[in-house]
């Protein structure tokens, strides 16, 4: 087993979204169907965690200072309030389809906010990618997803990664100035075997790390797509990850423990839980949304 240490021992439901705040100096998550809203701080251990009104897929820093964005499935885009973490209401992009939700989304150098959807029953490919921008208008920039996760962005910015977990499939895209999607493409498909393709994150060499759901792993793939690492995790269901702390050298990892039963609770205790990892790279500090 690698050096992997855990966090918390939070029993997840269903851990997602780590997003470090580096003004904060702390760690967000989100347990999408507790539904909660978590918060690690390292310097001192504080565990601080909301409960949320409905299931929520991610949270990103506003660049002015003021409290959070979030993704619901009901309310669709959010503000959440500094302190209270109420959510204020931007826009449901998909209101003919209720039984869909947000998982996933980052911002990119330029402030605006990928975001993608699912079928919250996991049946049917009606999820899709869009775009936030700063003036709060949202655009439909791919579609015909069966579970989206990512994205990732490169280092230079100018190539967005996008999942299709529950194709095993990692996109690749151009992204260009102005925003639009370019030359999409397979990057990597996961192996049968080797679990499916959660959330990920690039480093500062542009490598891009990779949770599998049902892999007990985390790679990293080189930019032309081969493996270059394997990180055994003590947990079959790894959801995500992202860099963290004051120089950007560990690696915060997300888990989950739906679905388990007894007998497979016993063989990995720590399920749910929030890990930490140091790779040996740094990463690159997260995106803020502009709006």
């Amino acid at each position: 087993m690698s050096d992997v240490r855990c966090l918390w021992e939070a029993a997840a439901i269903l851990g997602e979204g780590p997003l470090w705040s580096a003004r904060e100096g702390a760690l967000y998550w989100v347990d999408i169907k507790a539904p909660a809203l978590h918060r690690y701080r390292p310097d001192d251990g504080d565990k601080t965690s909301w409960v949320m009104p409905e299931r929520i897929g991610w949270v990103i820093e506003r660049a002015n200072g003021e409290g959070l964005v979030a993704g619901f499935k009901q309310r669709g885009f959010a503000f959440l309030t500094p302190g209270t973490m109420m959510p204020e209401t931007i826009g449901q992009p998909e209101p003919d389809y209720p039984d869909n939700r947000f998982n996933d989304a980052k911002a990119d150098a330029e402030g605006r906010i990928w975001a993608g959807t699912m079928d919250d029953n996991e049946r049917e490919a009606t999820g899709s990618l869009y775009r936030l921008d700063a003036d709060l208008d949202w655009h439909r920039m791919d579609k015909g997803y069966g579970i989206t996760n990512g994205p990732a962005f490169s280092p230079e910015g100018g190539t967005l990664y996008h999942t299709d977990t529950a194709a095993g499939t990692i996109y690749a895209f151009d992204l260009t100035a102005r925003g639009r999607l370019e030359n999409k493409r397979v990057f990597v498909t996961i192996p049968e075997g080797d679990g499916y393709p959660d959330g990920m994150t690039c480093d500062a060499e542009g490598y891009l790390w990779v949770a599998h759901w049902g892999g007990w792993r985390i790679t990293r793939f080189a930019p032309d797509g081969r493996v270059d690492r394997v990180v055994e995790m003590p947990v079959s269901q790894v959801t995500s990850c992202t860099f963290g702390g004051p120089d950007l050298d560990r690696l915060y990892i997300t888990s989950a423990a739906i679905g388990l039963d007894e007998e497979r609770l016993e063989r990995q205790p720590l399920a749910g839980g929030l890990f930490e990892f140091i790779p040996g790279v740094k990463g690159l500090p997260a995106g803020l949304f502009a709006g």
